[in-house]
């Protein structure tokens, strides 16, 4: 997926967390979009800094790294959300493009869907918001099927 997608699925993934954590529409809705959206966004760009070192799709496109950052809250208790965004980078490169990724760097075995697309292909914008819609929905099932588990979600 191109720059363009990553950032495009990190602002419309968090604003849909955003009113899937807090659904009431009040001004605490507003501000789960924010506490969410700029996290989730930050780190959907994360994973392409190896664009600039290292090698692309291979030094941060992987689990050990995405394992840093679900780990990250709870050793430093901040960069919540974060990991979310690292994931549906992820997500979008290796189901939405051609490619994949090295999810066992450094073994160089990429590893990606045939459902994707070429970065620069005109439905590359399809292509983020089907993903989209598709992680807000099994987001949503999780929030709200949790419940009849006795689960809960916990408030940021």
């Amino acid at each position: 997926m191109n720059k363009h997608g990553h950032v495009l699925n990190g602002l419309l993934l968090g604003i849909g967390l955003g009113f899937i954590l807090a659904p009431d529409g009040s001004v605490e809705t507003l501000r789960m979009i924010v506490a969410v959206t700029v996290p989730v966004s930050l780190g959907a760009l994360f994973p392409d800094i190896d664009t600039e070192f290292g090698r692309h799709r291979k030094t941060l496109h992987n689990l050990p790294v995405l394992g840093m950052f679900i780990a990250f809250p709870f050793v430093f208790d901040n960069l919540h959300y974060v990991w979310i965004g690292v994931l549906t980078h992820y997500v979008l490169d290796v189901v939405g493009s051609k490619r994949g990724i090295a999810l066992f760097y450094p073994f160089e075995q990429e590893y990606g869907f045939p459902t994707g697309v070429a970065t620069k292909s005109q439905y590359t914008s399809v292509v983020t918001l089907v993903i989209t819609a598709t992680e807000l929905i099994i987001v949503f099932t999780v929030v709200y099927g949790a419940g009849r588990y006795g689960w809960t979600v916990p408030a940021v």
